[in-house]
């Protein structure tokens, strides 16, 4: 049971995280765990097709992502379809929830170690970041290179102290990656054996280098961020750059 319930009726066409409760002959029951409400799945909707057994794609307590296909909310009534989510947007949906899970195990236990209603502070927490973060996973995350951030939240300094250190247990530092690919050519008697060595200089546990064939190179370079991972490579290429006009080579950067 996620803490953080959404409010209202879910739109048309979004993607919500099922659990199947009740399976019929011709239909299926399940609750939008999102939503605390209950949507249905009609036969046509489970999967391309004939089906023979409705049970051989579906069984109580399973998760599933589904679509909602129409809404009657004077009614209640929310009509699911699993055949029209593909694979993509599954992986896409359950990585969402698990982002999700992961921070309320986080405020889980803030709230147990300061002795606090884990739902009413995840729901406080939601309230002042909702209109600027997607999800409370996000400003933790950014919190991982920005502990500023965590202000916004309005916390005592003992429970900031205690998501600090419980996000930097339970989430994994983004890495991005940017390359610059290059020509460089050198007509020295020595010439391969100089691009070697510009090379080997700007190469570091956050920098590689790999030969394209053809006297090409693509510098790789990763960070934390992409304006750290930019200054880094731009650093590296002026290098590489500087040192190949000293050895009378040729570089040609390859447009990004």
């Amino acid at each position: 049971m996620l803490l953080l319930q959404k409010q209202g009726f879910p739109e048309e066409g979004e993607l919500v995280l099922c659990t199947i409760t009740k399976i019929y002959h011709n239909s299926v029951f399940a609750n939008l765990d999102e939503y605390g409400k209950s949507g249905m799945i009609h036969i046509s909707e489970i999967s391309p097709g004939r089906i023979r057994n409705i049970r051989d794609y579906v069984t109580p307590n399973k998760k599933v992502v589904c679509k909602v296909l129409k809404l009657d909310q004077s009614k209640g009534h929310i009509d699911l379809s699993l055949r029209r989510v593909n694979e993509n947007q599954r992986k896409n949906k359950n990585g969402e929830i698990k982002q999700q899970q992961i921070a309320e195990k986080i405020i889980k236990y803030v709230a147990l170690q300061t002795k606090q209603d884990e739902k009413k502070l995840c729901n406080s927490i939601y309230s002042k970041i909702k209109d600027k973060y997607t999800s409370i996973y996000s400003i933790f995350e950014e919190a991982l290179t920005d502990e500023s951030v965590l202000k916004e939240l309005g916390l005592s300094k003992k429970e900031t102290d205690l998501i600090l250190e419980t996000i930097r247990q339970r989430i994994k530092q983004k890495k991005v990656q940017v390359k610059q690919k290059m020509i460089l050519q050198s007509y020295e008697p020595d010439g391969v054996e100089l691009i070697k060595k510009i090379l080997k200089k700007v190469q570091d546990d956050k920098a590689s280098i790999s030969y394209d064939g053809g006297g090409k190179y693509t510098l790789a370079v990763t960070a934390e961020d992409y304006k750290s991972a930019e200054k880094k490579l731009d650093e590296k290429t002026n290098t590489i750059v500087e040192d190949m006009e000293k050895q009378k080579g040729v570089v040609e950067l390859i447009k990004r």
